[in-house]
């Protein structure tokens, strides 16, 4: 070869080196400042007021990583994460009980223990590590103030007439809020078979299968239901724009209403692409201020026990659960069994 081509083919390979390394590294390089965040839906606003609006702008803005949010209910959150196990996409996964739990189980969640999770009760998080609530919270139902004068007080009231076709509650298995009816109904009812006995009784008013629990609420605000399941933290932010919307919680036969804590809990994703990002913003949903911010926009509960609100909402929150009895399920009997109730409750509702 002339030493004038060899000198230009030498030249060519060098220049075409960093152009080939910047195409095969150019997604993460561009993609570094990034944390992709897969959730159930509930924290972040309608109208972009939310916890989430806010603290994931205050993120953006103190570390110049850019949030990637993905919405939706919380098995199919988790189904999404576990069909990309093996290329995860996401970094963080926030779901309602027990589908952390069942995240957890899957290898889908690694050990981070955020700054600040010695503040969160032990019943709050994983004991292993790989899980910690962000927000606290608690089921229940909502209903449409304008048409019914007062709320239901049981669930035997759920039953009358005047409820056909103006009832719904989201899918169990597959919405966070949805498996909650069937754990707050055995619970209620005494037993599993008492529940689902029941839950084939209220079929006949129930509209039908909803995947997503957040998309209720506007619907009974607007009078196309009467009733809907719900959790308190979504209902109250949601009843700041929904003036029809009421808060209450159903209660056995002869007894007080019930509840239990359904906080969003948090986890980081196993091999997450962008683990550390992952890691800061688990910092900072955890932060003293981003708790402070948990009760005036987000309508919830603060997951840290050293953060005592005392804005106007979180006083709307501690009357909204005055004279509620709060249950706590057995969690590992949930996750070990929810396969078989969900079946049991699709065959006696025939969903």
């Amino acid at each position: 070869m002339p030493r004038n081509t060899l000198k230009l083919a030498i030249a060519l390979s060098l220049l075409a080196a960093p152009a080939l390394s910047a195409c095969g590294g150019s997604s993460a390089a561009s993609d570094e400042k990034a944390v992709t965040v897969y959730s159930a839906d509930g924290l972040k606003g309608e109208n972009g007021d939310g916890w989430y609006d806010q603290v994931f702008k205050d993120f953006e803005k103190q570390t110049g990583i850019k949030v990637k949010y993905v919405e939706g209910g919380s098995g199919e959150m988790v189904q999404r994460a576990l069909r990309e196990k093996s290329n995860p996409q996401a970094d963080v996964l926030v779901t309602l009980p027990p589908f952390i739990q069942q995240a957890d189980g899957k290898g889908l969640l690694q050990k981070y223990a955020p700054q600040g999770v010695d503040q969160v009760d032990a019943a709050d998080k994983a004991a292993d590590g790989t899980w910690t609530s962000v927000v606290n919270n608690y089921f229940g139902f909502v209903y449409n103030k304008k048409e019914l004068k007062q709320a239901p007080t049981t669930w035997q009231e759920l039953l009358d007439g005047k409820y056909r076709d103006k009832l719904q509650y989201s899918t169990p298995g597959v919405a966070g809020d949805g498996t909650a009816v069937l754990i707050k109904a055995i619970h209620d009812f005494g037993g599993k078979d008492a529940a689902l006995a029941y839950l084939k009784k209220l079929q006949a008013n129930n509209v039908g299968p909803s995947a997503s629990t957040g998309k209720l609420a506007p619907k009974v605000d607007k009078g196309e239901l009467l009733v809907a399941n719900g959790d308190v933290q979504m209902n109250h932010a949601q009843s700041k724009t929904m003036p029809n919307l009421g808060i209450w919680f159903p209660a056995p036969q002869g007894g007080r209403p019930t509840t239990f804590a359904l906080p969003y809990a948090a986890g980081l994703v196993t091999k997450a692409p962008h683990g550390d990002n992952g890691r800061k913003l688990l910092d900072y949903l955890l932060s003293r201020t981003a708790q402070q911010q948990v009760s005036e926009i987000g309508g919830g509960f603060a997951a840290r026990k050293d953060v005592k609100a005392t804005d106007a909402e979180a006083v709307a929150l501690a009357q909204i659960m005055t004279g509620v009895e709060v249950f706590e399920p057995d969690w590992s009997d949930i996750d070990r069994n929810l396969t078989a109730y969900v079946d049991a409750w699709k065959s006696a509702t025939g969903s």
